[in-house]
């Protein structure tokens, strides 16, 4: 088996997780031999659009073996974010070499900003796209034909793949491997990464604890890290309220006004979603899952999984057991 070629562009501001993100992802990624050896499934290659050595945005110094104008054929180019890329310099030297090359490439993957250097190309009008939620209207502002979507983690659209911040770049490598090898030497990638190898690409960005504390002021700022560590208990608005040193009536009428939704049916969201997490383990069963979240009926947790996902827990857990083999 010769091993894919993935190059990932290094630059000078970049942002290191996104390039070590996908790195050890693809590092990581073996297929065992017959002779009970390990073979490489990828050939990983960091390609310097300019010096060869540059530092990350946070200071560290890394060093690429080769320039990318080097580079005759490669099979995924996986573009990291920083701040230069956002600047017309880096993005427009990228996007440049990107059209003089796209017909040797096989597909293309941005990780967060790193889409500043394939949008100028023109190759993502009209499609939908996706970049780290804070640059979203930014990125929308200046390529007005690119479709961009703030909550997706990652976006297929063809050979182009764009995903979100940091830690999105690491789901869509997965995903990527999945793809090429199947769904076993993902999860394997997973395992040794200690990640989930399934966050669905159209999953939010922003996850309802995240979006509860960057909203959250006051004595309700610690309030959703402690419900997510006691979604078990009693989660009534009685107990909330007594949380945050509020009588039940004034806590319902501030969550409300301050979060637009009521706190049974953010509990819901919470107990939903750290359920599915806790489905894609290796020894987790259904009915254990729902009482671990707070669900006492399987029946009623089984119908609030398939409303809130479209698809039933046994199913969602089935696609992570299969996959083991």
């Amino acid at each position: 088996m010769t091993p894919k070629h993935v190059a990932i562009v290094g630059y000078e501001d970049m942002m290191a997780p996104d390039l070590a993100g996908p790195l050890e992802a693809f590092g990581s990624a073996r297929i065992k031999r017959a002779n009970g050896t390990y073979e490489p499934c990828y050939k990983v290659t960091i390609a310097a659009l300019g010096a060869k050595s540059f530092r990350s945005e946070s200071g560290l110094r890394m060093t690429a073996p080769c320039s990318l104008r080097s580079l005759r054929h490669v099979d995924t180019l996986i573009i990291p974010g920083g701040r230069s890329m956002r600047e017309l310099a880096t993005s427009a030297k990228l996007s440049a070499w990107i059209q003089r090359s796209v017909g040797d490439i096989r597909r293309i993957a941005t990780v967060c900003t790193g889409i500043y250097g394939l949008a100028p190309t023109g190759l993502l009008d009209g499609r939908r796209a996706t970049t780290h939620w804070m640059f979203c209207r930014d990125l929308a502002e200046r390529y007005p034909k690119i479709k961009v979507d703030a909550n997706a983690l990652y976006i297929r659209q063809g050979k182009l793949y764009t995903s979100a911040g940091v830690t999105a770049g690491i789901d869509l490598s997965l995903a990527l491997i999945e793809e090429d090898y199947g769904p076993q030497v993902a999860l394997a990638v997973a395992r040794e990464l200690v990640v989930y190898v399934k966050r669905p690409g159209g999953q939010e960005q922003y996850s309802e604890p995240l979006k509860f504390q960057a909203q959250a002021s006051g004595r309700f700022a610690d309030l959703a890290p402690w419900m997510v560590a006691h979604l078990e208990r009693d989660l009534s608005v009685d107990t909330l309220a007594e949380q945050v040193c509020l009588c039940p009536r004034q806590f319902s009428r501030r969550f409300k006004a301050e979060f637009k939704s009521s706190p049974a049916a953010f509990v819901q969201r919470l107990r939903l979603d750290e359920a599915r997490k806790r489905l894609s383990a290796r020894e987790s069963n259904v009915e254990s899952v729902a009482r671990s979240v707070g669900f006492q009926d399987p029946d009623s947790f089984r119908r609030a999984f398939v409303k809130r996902f479209g698809v039933a827990p046994s199913t969602f857990r089935g696609r992570f057991v299969g996959a083991r083999g």
